[in-house]
């Protein structure tokens, strides 16, 4: 399977002929106190510590998933949009069909391929979702491996930093990352470090700890807004200024004393408008053709201020290139909104 996998990616001749006398190599044996077993070639797994172990497994995942997709269509979106009905994330895959028998034939045709490269799923770790109509369907069940899959109703799953429920919504999570926050900050506060430590502590290992959950997810702003506010308290505390010191005096970057200290809800504010310019300036033509739309509350709307931002960068533009210093015009380059493309638009 990896030869075949190295001859549809083009490796070079010479390249599979030195991986084919790597892996052919590996023999073990055991020893006891009586006997030594004999030399025993080892044919399925994957190597340890070894670089190349990861690059090749993803090779072989990838024609599974070419042979399984020639017996299936893409999953149709409705509005004349589809997307591929198969993706995969390492050994993670991925199933989606707008049809239940379709889904069911895509689990059996899995499951022969997996079977002849002697590998199998487990079902253990599978997890399905069905909706009719808007509603979750706890009645249809798929199996796998001969073993029913259980959904997400039963046993909720987490998937790339996220978590699926049969609730299908994200109300739940604020209040959650809010209580994960309370108990770092009560740990950090216990430990015997010395207040500057402690921020530290708080700067590079929990804020960023917060952040996945607050992006994945969609969390109105008035949670975060909470959550930092209980972060400011235990900040002031360790920094041993006065309760009534505003948060301006913490977080602004204008004034002359700077502390280097970022807040979590300005953090919150500029990963979410990064991600729907994402989002917008996407090269996927589904992307494009679906727009997500993120929930950020009524207090703050990230589709409004996105908006504002590039009326601005537009209003500049018209405005054309000013001296503003002793330099003259001239002196700096400018490159406009309009002209910028690929990754410094969506930056």
């Amino acid at each position: 399977m990896i030869q075949l996998a190295l001859s549809m990616c083009y490796v070079p001749e010479i390249i599979q002929v030195m991986l084919d006398n790597f892996f052919s190599g590996f023999r073990m044996r055991f020893s006891t106190i009586d006997y030594t077993t004999n030399w025993t070639n080892l044919e399925v797994g994957i190597a340890m510590a070894c670089t190349t172990s990861p690059t090749l497994f993803v090779m072989t995942m990838e024609v599974i998933l070419k042979a399984a997709e020639s017996s299936a269509g893409p999953a149709n979106l409705g509005g004349g949009c589809s997307m591929p009905s198969l993706k995969a994330f390492m050994d993670d895959t991925t199933n989606i069909y707008s049809k239940e028998d379709e889904t069911r034939r895509m689990l059996t045709r899995l499951d022969v391929l997996m079977s002849r490269c002697r590998m199998e799923f487990n079902p253990k770790k599978s997890r399905s979702l069905s909706i009719r109509k808007g509603k979750v369907d706890e009645a249809t069940t798929f199996t796998v491996a001969e073993q029913q899959i259980s959904t997400v109703s039963q046993e909720p799953v987490k998937s790339l930093g996220r978590w699926y429920d049969s609730s299908m919504k994200d109300t739940r999570r604020g209040a959650e990352t809010l209580e994960l926050a309370s108990e770092n900050l009560v740990a950090i506060n216990k430990c015997g470090l010395q207040g500057k430590l402690k921020i530290w502590c708080l700067q590079f290992m929990l804020i960023p700890k917060l952040l996945w959950p607050l992006l994945v997810y969609d969390i109105c702003s008035t949670s975060v807004e909470a959550t930092e506010a209980k972060i400011n308290k235990y900040t002031r505390k360790w920094l041993k200024v006065p309760p009534g010191l505003l948060d301006v005096a913490m977080y602004c970057r204008e004034a002359k004393l700077k502390l280097p200290m970022k807040s979590i809800l300005e953090e919150y504010k500029r990963g979410k408008a990064k991600l729907l310019t994402v989002l917008e300036e996407s090269d996927d033509p589904v992307v494009k053709t679906v727009q997500p739309s993120l929930k950020t509350g009524r207090k703050w709307k990230v589709t409004e201020n996105v908006d504002e931002a590039k009326e601005c960068l537009n209003m500049k533009e018209v405005i054309g290139q000013t001296q503003t210093d002793r330099r003259g015009l001239g002196s700096t380059t400018t490159k406009w909104w309009s002209k910028t493309g690929g990754k410094e638009k969506k930056t």
